[in-house]
């Protein structure tokens, strides 16, 4: 056990303010806004709501309901106008209208004095990571390894997908702290915070093997929209289950207990402050029952 650890976020007599990201239908962050606003004596204070995808996303109507002020900066938007039919980071163009988009959004959030960041379903990468800390949810289990490397990595349904390919009969959903990347291999590398409990994968009354060679088949780029196969739509449906079953049980208490100061960093160790005070972990589990540390 160790004495100090230095703690992520320190602990002040005035909440954290907190920026909530997101791309999509917002069900995250809403089960996160829910639950702070029941609570007795939150020790943090949603500032803002931020989105990359104005038009499609659910943030402004979220905004509304809980009387919370939206940052939107439109990604698709920003690459068009800088000359940029695809919103992309495989290419030096790409890469650089992703900093200059991610220099905007600093801009816009200046005045919101953000303590940390959630990425609530937030699909851009952004190195704004660098600016304060960021938790990220994921839908994958990023204790499993395979060769010594976190496995079940990756944009979109990538994680459910090789779940599903390497045989596996669960999923669970796994919340980070996100890192600055310098390529998209960097993107998952954070430490693992929180794990859900397991939720059971649905094929759909598919074969494995039938799914193998869907995989196998497929182009090496991924379209724009998806590939729109039977191994994709599968992926989909139990990402769907997993939020509910693995998200929306994760995530809000990893954001209290960090917001409360109970996660820290020594050297390359994750600690987390329970009952006992500061222990050594791999992560913690949550589940409806609490938070049980896994260690090392």
């Amino acid at each position: 056990m160790a004495d100090r650890p230095q703690p992520y976020l320190a602990t002040t007599s005035q909440p954290a303010r907190v920026a909530i990201f997101l791309s999509g239908s917002g069900s995250n962050a809403e089960r996160i806004l829910q639950q702070w606003r029941a609570a007795a004596a939150p020790t943090f204070e949603v500032v803002t709501l931020v989105t990359d995808r104005p038009e499609r996303s659910r943030a402004c109507e979220i905004g509304r309901a809980f009387d919370l002020p939206v940052v939107a900066n439109d990604i698709g938007e920003f690459y068009r106008s800088g000359g940029s039919t695809r919103v992309t980071l495989a290419t030096a163009e790409g890469r650089s209208l992703r900093e200059k988009w991610t220099d905007a959004l600093r801009r816009q959030l200046a005045d919101c004095r953000i303590d940390f960041g959630v990425f609530a379903g937030f699909i851009p990468l952004t190195n704004i990571t660098g600016d304060f800390p960021c938790l990220n949810v994921h839908p994958g289990d990023l204790t499993y390894l395979k060769d010594g490397e976190r496995y079940l990595v990756g944009l979109h349904t990538v994680p459910i997908e090789r779940a599903i390919l390497e045989g596996l009969d669960h999923l669970r959903t796994s919340v980070i702290i996100a890192e600055p990347y310098e390529d998209r291999d960097d993107m998952d590398s954070g430490p693992i915070l929180g794990l859900s409990p397991p939720v059971g994968i649905d094929l759909a009354g598919r074969h494995p093997d039938e799914l193998r060679t869907i995989a196998a088949e497929r182009p090496a780029r991924r379209p724009p929209g998806g590939f729109g196969d039977a191994l994709e739509e599968i992926a989909i449906a139990n990402q769907e289950r997993l939020k509910e079953g693995g998200d929306w049980i994760v995530l809000p208490p990893v954001v209290f207990d960090f917001a409360a100061g109970n996660f820290a960093i020594d050297a390359d160790d994750l600690y987390y402050r329970g009952q006992a005070g500061w222990e050594r972990i791999q992560t913690v589990e949550y589940s409806d029952g609490g938070a049980a540390p896994r260690r090392p």
